[in-house]
């Protein structure tokens, strides 16, 4: 059993679960530059008390490397938070966030999301950097 197997694909554009990777098609090396990832940029995901997405991790693959390198976790811990569960309180998180990022080579940015009721969600972007 691999977790692999239990990774849900999809298009972003249609399915509001799969993360999705905003960066530029090329970056300076060396250079930082933001990477928003977020879930439900097309078709809004829920974030209520009873359904949200509680994290998204973005990973980079330089081309020909053998290993995933993890760029960083955005956690989503509030989500309507409240002592009685009949009624939510005052806040609630938003599945989306940029990290700054350095790139000495080109490669692929992985993103992963996790949804409470619908488990792991990937979506994937090749970058040019040079």
């Amino acid at each position: 059993m691999q977790l692999g197997n239990y990774v849900q694909t999809g298009d972003w554009k249609g399915e509001k679960h799969v993360p999705v990777i905003e960066a530029p098609e090329k970056a300076a090396v060396g250079e930082a530059f933001c990477l928003t990832v977020s879930v439900g940029k097309e078709i809004p995901h829920p974030n209520t008390a009873a359904h949200y997405i509680k994290w998204i991790k973005l990973y980079f693959v330089a081309d020909g490397g053998k290993f995933a390198v993890e760029l960083g976790t955005l956690s989503f811990d509030s989500h309507g938070d409240s002592a009685s569960p009949e009624t939510p309180g005052p806040a609630f998180t938003e599945p989306s966030g940029c990290l700054k990022v350095k790139l000495s080579q080109s490669g692929t940015l992985i993103a992963q999301s996790y949804c409470n009721i619908h488990g792991l969600w990937e979506n994937s972007a090749a970058i040019k950097v040079g």
